[in-house]
């Protein structure tokens, strides 16, 4: 470095206070090695600031939906009726004890199968049947009807999910898109909603373990 140089730089670092202004090279440590200046920007270690992948969220099955407990099933909208399997093998609302009233929806795939008792202590031991879709004919509407339990009959199999608004114990129960639903006409039956909104919301009341066997 010339003398004129020299003389320039040390007047900057008295005026500023600036090391390294006069484009001195990197320092050394105690055994004379160099040792680089704080990094710059370009140096830096990018830092991954994007969130983690959340894994999926996952749902419990509702105790009901277990096919370990037994439910009464009354609609949502009605007073003081009940579901029945009856003797005659439709699927009804009734007021009295007549039937089958207790049910069993068990897991089956993505459906279930929805097998149907006896109250009152006649539902232990008891072979259960099953809801199965039935379509009557002569323009008449889908309804339910009790079969012998086959769970690859795609008439037995059940759609379960909660009803939007409603409580834990509140569900909408549907086959192959048909939504089961009261009419004044016809009573319980399966109808194709299209962009409609389910009419009919059930309630699913625990009532203890499922029947041995069944």
């Amino acid at each position: 470095m010339s003398m004129r140089r020299w003389v320039a730089c040390v007047g900057l670092v008295v005026m500023t206070g600036a090391v390294g202004a006069c484009g001195a090279g990197p320092t050394t440590d105690a055994s004379g090695t160099p040792t680089s200046g704080p990094p710059t920007s370009a140096d830096a270690v990018p830092t991954d600031t994007s969130a983690s992948p959340s894994g999926p969220t996952s749902t419990a099955t509702p105790a009901v939906l277990s096919g370990e407990r037994q439910v009464t099933i009354v609609r949502v909208q009605s007073f003081e009726s009940g579901l029945s399997l009856t003797d005659e093998g439709r699927l009804a609302e009734t007021v009295d004890d007549s039937g089958r009233q207790l049910f069993v929806p068990t897991p089956n795939g993505e459906t279930y199968l929805i097998k149907a008792y006896y109250g009152g202590g006649r539902g232990s031991g008891t072979k259960p049947v099953c809801w199965q879709v039935l379509n009557p004919g002569n323009s008449r509407p889908l309804v339910v009807e009790g079969a012998d339990c086959k769970p690859d009959e795609p008439r037995q199999q059940f759609t379960v999910t909660a009803a939007e608004g409603g409580d834990a114990e509140t569900f909408l129960i549907s086959s192959g898109g048909a939504y089961l639903r009261t009419s004044a006409q016809h009573g319980l039956i399966l109808e194709e909603l299209g962009h409609a909104q389910p009419e009919s919301s059930f309630r699913l009341v625990d009532n203890g373990p499922a029947p041995a066997g069944g």
